[in-house]
């Protein structure tokens, strides 16, 4: 009867462990995790994340996010919630992600450089924040990068020239910052490219114009060079506008 009675425990225990093994497996997302790991990162005084549960099996039912029909998370649209706090590099755990939004918030400290990793980003917005530090050049390593807005922080050090030589960009917006330096040199493709609009203005940089830049903004439909007190030539007094 001892022997019965040990062997029910046993079976008993065996059940449990494959009733733990099944949750975990169940709620294990990889998406998930990294969402919430980048959650633990900030102050959310208004409890816009509160959705955002590691104990929910699936993200997309959590708000201020968008997937796919396969259940992947595509946009995060975090904008003007009043979040504190720093970026961290978990965020490109989500490989479909397209659109990162946190523009208009209270986010401090350094983009990552491994922000350059994200596959599938077309649009970065982390403008009107307080990041700081200089623009990682990582960034030119987004293949599909269309709009990337970083105006209104305190960014600094120099334009890195890989940026502008990103052949999916559509826009480029680094006004209201700390840069310095003169300007980088803009790559001959862009006269056949799809870049449209350029906005520096209000930063530190200094030099001529260069003159790639003179013989193509005329095919650019915004080009802003304009409060950049060491800054002399086109499209520094006023902006160019593509009439």
């Amino acid at each position: 009867m001892e022997r019965v009675g040990h062997v029910v425990s046993l079976f008993v225990v065996m059940c449990s462990i494959f009733t733990l093994n099944s949750l975990n497996a169940v709620y294990a997302n990889p998406e998930g995790d990294a969402l919430y790991a980048f959650r633990t990162q900030l102050h959310d005084p208004d409890n816009v994340l509160q959705s955002w549960d590691p104990t929910l099996i699936n993200p997309c039912t959590w708000y201020h996010l968008t997937c796919n029909s396969n259940g992947s998370v595509t946009e995060i649209d975090l904008g003007n919630v009043g979040l504190f706090g720093q970026l961290d590099s978990s965020l490109t755990a989500l490989k479909n992600l397209t659109r990162l939004n946190l523009y208009n918030n209270s986010l401090v400290g350094y983009i990552p450089n491994e922000f350059g990793n994200f596959e599938n980003l077309e649009v970065l917005d982390l403008s009107t924040n307080g990041l700081m530090g200089e623009i990682p050049k990582s960034l030119s390593l987004l293949p599909k990068l269309r709009n990337l807005v970083l105006r209104d922080n305190a960014l600094s050090g120099n334009i890195p020239p890989e940026l502008v030589d990103i052949y999916s960009l559509v826009e480029l917006d680094l006004s209201s910052n700390n840069l310095d330096g003169t300007l980088p040199e803009l790559p001959e493709w862009v006269d056949n490219g799809i870049l449209d609009i350029i906005q520096l203005s209000n930063n530190k940089l200094s030099g001529s114009v260069p003159a790639s830049w003179t013989t193509t903004v005329h095919r650019i439909y915004k080009v802003d060079l304009t409060t950049n007190p060491g800054l002399t030539g086109s499209c520094t007094a006023q902006p160019c506008i593509k009439k």
